[in-house]
């Protein structure tokens, strides 16, 4: 079994429950019989799929070695899991029980994944699902695209309630008591280069993701959301108009800000995703196109001193807060030997006055005689200089953890954080950051459940370590250097801060392995992902889903499940 050395060790830190305060789990007396499942295929009109994992064609004794082929060439790329009902682009959620890199000789198990998949085209269908679950007590998860870092949308046993068909879409008039003008209203399925395609062909662009395969009325806007028209919008939570959502009853709802359901309205905008309902649709604002320019530089240390090298970035963060007070957001990496900015997106800022926002950088590495390449361009829309500068991201490549770096720290106590990004570097870690301004100043007048934290922060760290798929014990190693190592650097410099939930994965239980995301086995994991706003979440989701059916990893009342070695979920003790 995948990891499970390091299970035995750690299962008794784990509280226990009685099969009785479990879900259901295939092989229990329990579990429905062929007859009960195709009863519920007949009610939700044929949609049931049963689970076949992606990586089938690559093990015995389906071996396909043209398929196979096929599979392992894209295996690293979004387009070739998102279409599937179950497939997992997380690696370590995906247990290594099915992909193409492991010996043909080992016949795929299910393991992680779900047991079956709803492929929903209509809300009957989805209360249909969910009803059954309830009657049956089946662990219930909803998926779109399966990008989610942090496994929420996969588990063992469960019945999925698959959301990527749901592709309504269109640009509109809007108007309420806080809001007059366009609208995007897309359906639960719709990914970003979707909404993008749609905004720009009509004159706008809308707020969204940096992978453009991302789902973006899912776990993306459900957590926040940063964008490279972040410094221009604010977060893709601040965007939301609407939301029409399937509760843990089976009811259809319609949520805005000022009606009955403002409360779940809140929640679902940066509260957290796959706890309160399932979204059928997100109507969120649509903003006029404007020029847009971008700048990509990078340099290595070839010829300089490691003293010299992390020095200029220093500089580098010392200038953000002017690059994104003017309304820009950067993304930038870098290793212990490279630096990359890829890129800076300038919504609405003339291309030379973008170089002006970075020239004291430039002019510092100019002065250093530092060789670096630049390239700075202006285009006629967001999503043309998206295609242009935005880079092609892989998935399954790492494993991550994350924090929020409030510009306070980067103004007061640079030099400190800067030699904490060494540190971690210097070990193997690579960083990854996203500069921007999603304060209230940015953000205007929005109601939601947006970490308070965010409003302060200029650096969204992320922290990757490199993925091996034939090392499960350094895999393991690697994320304990990342839970024990790397993120409290970070967090004794702003220990009040917080974490962006979809991106910051660290140790929690899974069911052939143990590993934690956010740390959610500690008792400040809600601080950490919801600050002041949990309590209130979790009231929320009381009256919504009051049989708690919905769950998923580190989400609102997550605590009070623990998943056994398994993958089997029960109440905590």
């Amino acid at each position: 079994m995948f990891f499970t050395p390091f299970i035995v060790s750690l299962l008794v830190l784990l509280p226990q429950a009685s099969a009785s305060a479990c879900r259901c789990f295939p092989g229990d007396a329990c579990w429905p019989t062929e007859n009960d499942w195709s009863q519920l295929n007949k009610t939700i009109d044929g949609r049931l799929v049963k689970t076949v994992p992606l990586g089938t064609p690559c093990h015995a004794p389906n071996y396909n070695p043209e398929a196979c082929a096929v599979l392992k060439d894209g295996w690293l790329l979004p387009e070739e899991h998102y279409g599937s009902s179950s497939s997992i682009m997380a690696p370590f959620f995906a247990e290594g029980v099915c992909d193409p890199f492991h010996p043909v000789s080992k016949p795929c198990t299910l393991g992680n994944y779900v047991r079956y998949s709803v492929n929903v085209t209509s809300p009957a269908q989805i209360s249909n699902a969910v009803k059954f679950a309830t009657k049956y007590n089946i662990r219930l998860v909803i998926r779109n695209t399966g990008h989610d870092y942090n496994g929420r949308s996969t588990g063992a046993g469960a019945l999925a309630i698959w959301t990527h068909h749901l592709k309504d879409l269109s640009i509109h008039d809007y108007k309420d008591n806080h809001y007059s003008g366009k609208a995007i209203s897309m359906g639960a399925g719709i990914q970003g280069f979707e909404a993008y395609d749609i905004a720009e062909k009509t004159g706008y662009q809308v707020v969204g993701g940096e992978c453009p395969t991302v789902g973006l009325a899912g776990g993306y806007t459900q957590g926040g959301g940063h964008s490279a028209l972040s410094s221009r919008y604010g977060l893709g939570a601040d965007q939301v108009l609407k939301w029409e959502i399937i509760d843990g009853q089976g009811k259809f709802i319609t949520a805005t800000r000022d009606n009955d359901h403002s409360d779940i309205f809140w929640a679902l905008s940066g509260g957290g995703a796959g706890t309160y309902g399932i979204v059928w649709s997100m109507t969120s604002k649509a903003h006029l196109g404007t020029p847009v320019s971008g700048l990509n530089l990078t340099y290595t240390n070839e010829g300089i001193s490691q003293d010299t090298f992390f020095g200029t970035i220093e500089t580098f963060h010392a200038e953000l807060p002017a690059i994104v007070d003017a309304g820009a957001m950067s993304v930038w990496y870098f290793t212990n030997t490279s630096f990359s900015i890829a890129p800076i997106t300038g919504p609405n800022i003339p291309v030379a006055d973008l170089v002006a926002l970075l020239k004291p950088f430039t002019d510092s590495l100019d002065k250093l005689g530092i060789k670096y390449t630049m390239a700075a361009k202006q285009y006629e829309s967001y999503y043309s200089q998206f295609k242009d500068m935005q880079g092609v991201i892989q998935v399954g490549t790492a494993q991550y953890g994350g924090w929020l770096v409030p510009r306070s720290v980067v103004q007061n106590n640079n030099h400190a954080l800067l030699t904490v990004y060494r540190e971690i570097t210097e070990a193997g870690g690579t960083f990854i950051g996203v500069g921007l301004n999603v304060s209230h100043k940015v953000s205007g007048d929005v109601h939601n459940a947006v970490l308070p934290a965010w409003r302060e922060t200029l650096i969204d760290t992320t922290l990757t370590t490199p993925w091996e798929w034939d090392n499960p014990a350094l895999m393991l190693e690697r994320q304990r250097q990342m839970t024990e190592d790397f993120i409290p650097k970070l967090t004794a410099l702003s220990p009040n801060s917080g974490a962006y939930m979809n991106e910051a994965c660290r140790l929690i239980s899974s069911s052939n392995f143990l590993h934690y995301c956010g740390d959610f086995q500690q008792p400040n994991f809600k601080e950490v992902f919801y600050g002041t706003n949990y309590d209130t979440l979790r009231k929320i989701k009381a009256k919504y889903d009051p049989n708690d059916i919905f769950y998923a990893r580190t989400a609102v009342g997550s605590d009070e499940w623990t998943e056994s070695e398994d993958g089997r979920l029960c109440k905590s003790a």
